[in-house]
């Protein structure tokens, strides 16, 4: 089966920095940017939710995961190497070519969380070897996206102990943030 190829351009925009409410939220780094894909490109992908993609920014490839807006779209992290890569700032209109990727991309994994799986039973440490890189990926995004430090602590611990039960993915978890507002594209610095 052939790759279909997503074509499309998009503007870069710089993420507001919003007062931290808790220690558990931090404030932006300015060195990233992110851009939000057109609903009619984000339509062509096979999932709502998280979907790993490979392909070019202004003719520079990149392989990345996009992220669900909350409404029925996507949206992509440009950090600053990628962003000079593709000669290209904030405010300019970037032309992407995308698709699937073929290999779903190992997620990067909170040092608190990375921390407690090391000292959780070997069932947890175990299944946490065995889960998809996604669902890997659905416990990281559940974890992450607590509001207060106490509740990432809960978080952290009660995924420990569902992990060590057998439990391969968080209950209740909207893969889309559309039904829960989990997940959001970053608000634009005006």
């Amino acid at each position: 089966m052939a790759k279909t190829t997503i074509r499309f351009k998009a503007k870069l925009f710089r993420p507001a920095i919003e007062p931290a409410r808790s220690r558990a939220v931090q404030r932006p780094k300015t060195d990233w940017t992110f851009l939000i894909l057109p609903k009619n490109a984000s339509a062509k992908l096979p999932a709502r939710g998280m979907a790993a993609i490979e392909g070019t920014i202004n003719g520079f490839p990149f392989q990345a995961t996009l992220e669900p807006d909350g409404q029925k779209s996507h949206w992509l992290k440009v950090d600053r190497k990628l962003r000079e890569r593709a000669d290209a700032e904030v405010g300019d209109i970037v032309t992407l070519e995308i698709a699937p990727a073929t290999e779903e991309p190992e997620p990067e994994v909170p040092a608190d969380l990375k921390k407690a799986l090391a000292g959780a039973a070997p069932k947890a440490k175990g299944l946490w070897s065995d889960i998809t890189r996604n669902a890997r990926r659905d416990w990281i995004h559940w974890i992450s996206s607590a509001k207060q430090p106490e509740t990432r602590a809960r978080r952290i611990k009660n995924a420990c102990s569902m992990l060590a039960a057998g439990k391969r993915r968080p209950c209740c978890f909207d893969r889309s943030g559309f039904y829960g507002k989990s997940m959001s594209a970053p608000k634009a610095a005006n």
